[in-house]
């Protein structure tokens, strides 16, 4: 229920929990991935990878069984998000379509760690084991391979980081 709430919390063209609990393809993402973890977890081969796939082929969103996703993510619109094996992604954070969280290649950790309450905006890649702090924000289309302190907000190809300032503060 909180995951429903945190999807109409987040975009304005929600109108009832019925409709983000049906109609909504984040929705489906999230809840899938949660079974192909568990079953990733215990260790089964072969079906977190097709529950992966059956999610992907069902909302255009591919999770990895390996990622690690806090409470209440949403993915707005969602076609065309990845999520790498070895992301990590804390609690009440918004990604909007076309987001990729994606590895540099190797083995060990290699994908991104989110932290809470961040957002991170239409088409950006964030690339490599890079921590984004809590309450940061990435632009849209931005491309992202270095660590992102605690609400800053990054943006641009490659990105450039803004902190926020006493006066941004006071404004707030």
């Amino acid at each position: 229920m909180a995951l429903l709430e945190a999807y109409k919390k987040n975009d304005p063209a929600a109108r009832s929990l019925l409709e983000v609990a049906l109609l909504y393809p984040g929705v489906k993402a999230v809840l899938l991935h949660r079974v192909a973890h568990q079953l990733y977890t215990w260790g089964i081969p072969f079906f977190p990878r097709l529950v992966c796939e059956i999610s992907r082929l069902i909302t255009g969103i591919e999770i990895h069984p390996g990622a690690r996703i806090g409470k209440n993510l949403v993915i707005d619109h969602g076609m065309g998000v990845v999520i790498g094996e070895t992301a990590e992604i804390g609690d009440d954070c918004l990604i909007f379509h076309g987001v990729t969280l994606g590895g540099k290649g190797g083995f060990g950790k290699r994908h991104p760690t989110v932290g809470n309450r961040v957002m991170i905006g239409a088409g950006a890649k964030l690339i490599g084991n890079i921590t984004i702090s809590d309450d940061a924000k990435i632009g849209a289309n931005s491309v992202v391979t270095k660590n992102i302190p605690a609400g800053a907000t990054a943006f641009g190809i490659p990105a450039k980081v803004s902190l926020p300032t006493e006066a941004s503060n006071a404004a707030e």
